[in-house]
């Protein structure tokens, strides 16, 4: 199960966030913990860079926000991070540095590490997205269930029980998701792996890999 773990999946130099990681062994043990973290963290940022915006959200002055975008705290917007039009920003959420959330997209519950982008009709809930990974125009991430129990990592050396109600997709750096995919609850993608567009992922996807369908998982050469 090394492959599922934080040091395998994230370079945590690449986040704001790395103290929340700290004791956990699996990135969805930290879920749970997002919204507190924000607002721990929020009140020590300097306000020469951030500025304080509403109950519990914390925007870079170098971030551009456009007019449209609502954001609900407890949330942290980081530096050079773009919010752009009619983007939903639901609460429990931190934007990494350069970081995009584009046109209509949605965050509920994420930590989403520096570089990465979310750039077109995308929906990212309960989820952790590493360093300059990329969701394709109407990739989504499903956190829930149909039959409602509780989610279970499944992967080829065994299955590990989160104990969660919602988990969404676990992305490793520099993971590239096609447009008008779908990573069902409790995905986990190792770092630099591709996904093929209109994919329906479940599972775990190995590192350094091209998923082109369930049953055809290549090595990138």
């Amino acid at each position: 199960m090394e492959q599922l773990t934080i040091k395998e999946l994230y370079n945590l130099e690449e986040t704001i966030a790395a103290d929340v990681f700290e004791g956990a062994t699996y990135p969805w043990e930290v879920l749970p913990k997002i919204g507190d973290y924000i607002i721990a963290l929020g009140n020590t940022l300097p306000e020469e860079k951030f500025e304080k915006r509403g109950d519990n959200v914390w925007i870079a002055k170098s971030a551009k926000i456009f007019p449209s975008a609502y954001i609900n705290g407890p949330a942290i917007i980081d530096e050079d991070a773009e919010v752009r039009q009619s983007a939903f920003i639901r609460g429990n959420a931190i934007v990494g540095k350069g970081a995009v959330v584009g046109n209509s997209t949605e965050l509920k519950n994420v930590i989403l590490f520096n570089k990465v982008q979310v750039p077109h009709y995308n929906y990212v809930g309960d989820s952790i997205l590493g360093f300059k990974a990329h969701m394709g125009a109407g990739s989504i991430t499903s956190n829930v269930k149909s039959d409602k129990t509780l989610v279970v990592i499944k992967g080829a050396a065994g299955h590990i029980e989160t104990g969660l109600k919602k988990v969404g997709a676990m992305l490793g750096d520099n993971v590239e998701v096609g447009c008008n995919s779908v990573l069902n609850p409790g995905t986990v993608v190792g770092q630099e792996t591709n996904i093929y567009p209109t994919s329906m992922v479940r599972g775990v996807v190995p590192a350094n890999s091209i998923y082109k369908n369930a049953d055809n998982i290549v090595e990138k050469q």
